[in-house]
């Protein structure tokens, strides 16, 4: 029976199988794929769209900036970040995702390959064909995980929602847009003007 997601990488891997970060290490493959427990998915698009990266690398740069000569890091795609349920042996973590950016602050999370854990913040920004797995994919092992903030940007309708993880289970901001400016809980001090911020996107 042929898969409803088209996201879903189909060779050189089964569609039913299941896959943990060993497996991800042998694999000698062109694009960026992910696994969400167990399941393999590819990027919705080998390129991304332009304003997609001019969002996220503007993004990614005022980040960068607030927290120079301090505490946390930030990344941007490609970064393997690991989510282990109980252990964190390669045989055994069966979600590694590649966030557009994330945060963290915790730097014992840190290690040559990525990030084993949980980060503060994700940022997804959206590209055709991905809203599906971002909504309900990646939200599910984010929340499960233990990620405190998950922003997805929309670059084309120029919108951002934030999901805060409050008591183990994720509240909605209201969807922020032009006029709005943002704060955020995980990053004392920082401020996102979207009016500015969106304007700055060709």
């Amino acid at each position: 029976m042929e898969s409803e997601d088209k996201n879903l990488v189909k060779e050189p891997f089964t569609e039913y199988g299941t896959y943990s970060y060993a497996d991800y290490l042998t694999w000698e493959i062109d694009e960026m794929v992910e696994l969400i427990k167990g399941k393999v998915f590819r990027s919705a698009a080998a390129t991304p769209r332009r304003k997609h990266q001019e969002v996220a690398g503007l993004l990614h740069s005022r980040l960068l900036v607030h927290w120079e000569g301090k505490k946390c890091k930030v990344y941007i795609a490609p970064f393997d970040v690991r989510l282990p349920v109980n252990s964190k042996r390669n045989e055994d973590i069966f979600t590694v995702v590649q966030p557009d950016i994330c945060m963290v602050c915790d730097l014992s999370k840190l290690d040559d390959a990525g990030c084993v854990g949980a980060p503060d913040l994700i940022v997804e920004v959206l590209s055709p064909g991905n809203n599906k797995k971002e909504l309900r994919n990646k939200y599910e092992v984010y929340e499960e995980s233990g990620v405190q903030e998950y922003w997805i940007i929309h670059p084309s309708e120029e919108t951002l929602i934030i999901y805060r993880l409050i008591d183990g289970k994720y509240q909605p901001s209201r969807l922020f847009s032009h006029g709005d400016i943002i704060t955020s809980e995980c990053i004392p001090g920082f401020k996102l003007d979207l009016e500015e911020f969106f304007g700055k996107i060709d």
